[in-house]
């Protein structure tokens, strides 16, 4: 199927920051929107976590920032707030994670922002429900797995009780608030009217933590406690070969598990009452993963997953972090050099992955978007000597 730009021609103002709006927003850019984010003089958080090939553009920016522009604009000034005021109205899409208390200081409500765009997407991220005693505490990624139970999955699957090595929470935050402009366009083009959505981070981890793990305890009364059993077994890992490698299998289904009994020559087991059905593999699941462990030490890496998938059962060898980011394409960005390209998260959708704007330099289209609203070029000098337009310089100067 032929690539696209779904959201080509629609504009959307990013006011967010850090992972979680960033992220959403570069779904929608990898759409095909055009993007315009606001910063600070200091630029985005994750302009600076960790290295990158400028001061300002870490490895992370360079592809949460791809197909977007910067405009770095004191918008605590009058004429700073002027000009935000006119990109509003410009705009088919406003996006904030500021918490509702700092959206109200700086008017950036979804009324305060309607008066300038009355058919206004606007979409807001926070770590709470507004409407809840902490809707104004501070939330961040460790913060919500936290408080909605990922570490204590882990607790309970023998592990540590320790938090992600992944910002889930910031990451699957960001997915849900690229459905939600997707869903207020939706509804803009059947009615022709703006809408308003927040999002709580604390509500979707819940929601996405308890798919699964809510099983038993999701009845009231309640049938069993929480927690999917399998997920929770402490011998739920990847399994050490014969050669020190590690793989991963997962014996889902019946036939799965009579494949990998045959691997191991224990067909006596095919026959054990124990394992007939799912329930009962589930009921078993400790005793079966140590069988699975004990097959996969008699075999090397190679002659395991050969035979996994001459018995179709599902395996893979375990990747490193590098063998990831090896596989990637690298592609060119104009100014800072080579660079490896993510995969696009905008799923479902045959996007074009060839970026149409690397990622930005802090305010490197500040004098760009500007001129588009109208400004001339000394009115332009004038708001960068003033300070109410960040001034661009390439880090080459």
């Amino acid at each position: 199927m032929t690539a696209f730009q779904p959201l080509a021609g629609i504009r959307v103002l990013d006011f967010t920051a850090v992972i979680m709006g960033p992220l959403g927003t570069q779904i929608l850019a990898d759409m095909g929107a055009e993007v315009t984010v606001i910063e600070t003089p200091t630029g985005d958080a994750n302009r600076h976590m960790a290295a990158g090939p400028d001061p300002n553009v870490s490895g992370v920016t360079m592809n949460l920032m791809r197909n977007k522009r910067s405009v770095v604009l004191d918008v605590h000034t009058a004429e700073g707030r002027r000009i935000l005021e006119q990109l509003v109205a410009e705009s088919d899409v406003f996006v904030t994670n500021l918490r509702p208390g700092s959206r109200a200081r700086a008017r950036l409500t979804f009324e305060d922002l309607v008066t300038h765009r009355k058919d206004l997407v606007w979409v807001a991220a926070a770590g709470y429900d507004p409407n809840s005693a902490n809707a104004d505490d501070p939330a961040y990624d460790d913060i919500i797995q936290a408080a909605t139970g990922f570490v204590d999955t882990n607790d309970r699957a023998g592990l540590s009780p320790v938090l992600s090595p992944v910002l889930i929470a910031d990451k699957v935050s960001g997915m849900v608030l690229a459905q939600a402009v997707l869903a207020g366009l939706l509804h803009r083009e059947r009615t022709g009217e703006g809408s308003e959505t927040i999002l709580a981070m604390y509500d979707l981890l819940r929601g996405f933590l308890l798919v699964e793990h809510g099983v038993g305890a999701i009845p009231e009364p309640q049938l069993g406690p929480a927690g999917y059993p399998r997920l929770l077994s402490r011998e739920r890992r990847p399994l050490r070969t014969a050669d020190g490698g590690l793989v991963a299998i997962l014996a889902y289904e019946r036939h799965h598990f009579e494949g990998l009994i045959r691997i191991g020559g224990r067909l006596d087991m095919l026959d054990d009452e124990r394992f007939v059905s799912r329930q009962g593999r589930l009921e078993h699941i400790d005793l079966l993963y140590r069988e699975y462990q004990r097959l996969a030490l008699e075999h090397t890496t190679e002659e395991f997953l050969a035979a996994c998938h001459r018995e179709s059962v599902p395996a893979h060898a375990v990747a490193t972090l590098d063998d990831v980011i090896n596989g990637l394409p690298i592609v060119d960005h104009p100014t800072l050099g080579k660079y490896r390209l993510t995969p696009s998260l905008a799923a479902g959708v045959p996007v074009d992955m060839a970026p149409r704007r690397a990622a930005p330099l802090l305010g490197e289209n500040g004098r760009e978007v500007l001129a588009e609203l109208g400004y001339s070029d000394a009115e332009i000098d004038a708001l960068e000597d003033s300070g109410v337009l960040g001034r661009y310089r390439s880090s080459r100067e």
